[in-house]
């Protein structure tokens, strides 16, 4: 299995754009396009790869109804791909130990990880919020690179 910093220099060579894929009800597959990169876990501390999505996305209901994911990013002909289980934190969807605070924090975390900058961070918090926005964290159970 691969290491993360393998995952993390496909991230710096082809950017943050990742295909994430997440099951439907019937076992087929449901993929899309995010911005993502990787991270720390905001209560355990672990490494995890996120992104965030809005509250009425086809992935974040099957998130919710199926913790489970695989997230693919590519440069080249170099790819890497993290797969596991999910965690869920946001505005509609409450974890304990984050807090309102904890959340607008690692809302600007996973911006920051999946390469986006902000020159008004109480406008992009005010969105965030505006848009019920959700960070999708997955725990790595596997993580290949090529």
């Amino acid at each position: 299995m691969a290491e993360l910093s393998e995952v993390q220099s496909v991230i710096d060579r082809g950017g943050h754009r990742a295909v994430v894929s997440a099951v439907r009800a019937d076992g087929s597959v449901q993929s899309s396009l995010v911005a993502a990169g990787l991270t720390e876990h905001p209560v355990t501390g672990e490494p995890a790869a996120a992104f965030t999505t809005v509250t009425g996305a086809v992935k974040l209901r099957l998130l919710r109804a199926r913790p489970q994911a695989s997230l693919v990013f590519q440069a080249g002909y170099h790819w890497a791909s993290v797969a596991g289980h999910t965690d869920l934190i946001g505005y509609d969807d409450p974890y304990d130990g984050v807090d309102s605070a904890h959340l607008r924090a690692l809302l600007r975390e996973v911006f920051g990880a999946a390469g986006g900058t902000h020159d008004d961070w109480a406008e992009y918090d005010r969105a965030m919020e505006e848009e019920r926005r959700t960070a999708v964290l997955i725990r790595p159970d596997r993580v290949f690179a090529m």
